[in-house]
């Protein structure tokens, strides 16, 4: 049974600040979850008290990320249902990461999470910012000391240079960084990451407001000089639907894909010259 404090208190403001952010009237909401108006009603004021399986309904309707379901069931007077995975990923997915990194090989596949840390990539990114960075020494140490990919894009002195069209990179990033803190407002890593990035010179003054009439673009084609060429890749961002487990809904797979047989050829030589004893640099391999 829910605490005395329960019904009236915190679970009524978070069902209705949650339906707000979602622009839901709350016949909206009650159509959406199947739901009637009338109890929707009692839940937001107080009058009724949810059941854990109605906390659940409610917040697949509003897309309410995991962390806070468990806040929900919690001011609910019910166990949270998420906490306990913690950051481990079910071996099922983790089965599939290591499945995917090694058949996208050899181009580039890194798994970052919400805050664009890098938590795993393949030897094909490995090679890639090898020639970024000056080498596997230097790739594998960023790497090692936790590298995050958004920082390393707006840095100077680390990828910046080497990305040709940083320009439109650079704003669709940074925007898509500021949609993602305003969607998650209580994220204080991400909070911190848009903090730095702004702080950088290499960002544009027109850049720090997003024009949330833009669309996002789900794919971007990035392009890279190396060596005195251009590599151009189709940069995909995938995450798990449905995640169930908090680690899980952290975890982002960006894929890049040659968009040219050159662009192809250069990662095979990187993935080559990765594997051998060193003799040649990565930049000297294409």
């Amino acid at each position: 049974m829910p605490g005395p404090d329960v019904r009236g208190g915190l679970f009524p403001a978070l069902l209705k600040d949650w339906r707000r952010r979602r622009g839901l009237s709350q016949l909206d909401l009650a159509l959406t979850a199947d739901v009637s108006p009338r109890h929707l009603s009692f839940l937001e004021t107080g009058r009724a008290g949810p059941s854990a399986p109605m906390v659940l309904r409610l917040a697949s309707a509003l897309a309410v990320p995991l962390r806070h379901v468990d806040a929900m069931l919690l001011a609910a007077g019910h166990p949270a249902r998420y906490a306990a995975a913690d950051d481990a990923l079910p071996p099922a997915v983790a089965r599939a990461i290591a499945l995917l990194k090694q058949h996208h090989e050899p181009f580039p596949l890194i798994v970052v999470d919400r805050a664009y840390r890098v938590r795993d990539l393949n030897q094909g990114a490995l090679a890639l910012l090898g020639a970024l960075l000056g080498g596997p020494a230097a790739a594998t140490a960023a790497t090692t000391h936790g590298l995050n990919l958004a920082r390393l894009t707006f840095d100077p002195a680390g990828a910046r240079p080497h990305v040709a069209n940083f320009a439109e990179i650079g704003r669709e990033l940074l925007w898509r960084i500021q949609r993602e803190a305003l969607a998650h407002p209580d994220d204080e890593d991400l909070k911190d990451l848009l903090a730095e990035l702004l702080a950088l010179p290499t960002v544009d003054t027109d850049w720090r407001h997003a024009d949330l009439t833009v669309p996002s673009d789900p794919a971007l084609v990035v392009r890279l000089r190396l060596a005195g060429r251009e590599l151009s890749f189709l940069a995909t961002v995938t995450a798990f639907q449905a995640p169930q487990n908090l680690a899980v809904e952290r975890v982002r797979i960006e894929t890049w894909l040659p968009c040219d047989d050159a662009t192809a050829a250069a990662c095979r030589a990187l993935a080559t010259a990765g594997g051998t004893s060193g003799a040649r640099t990565y930049r000297d391999s294409f």
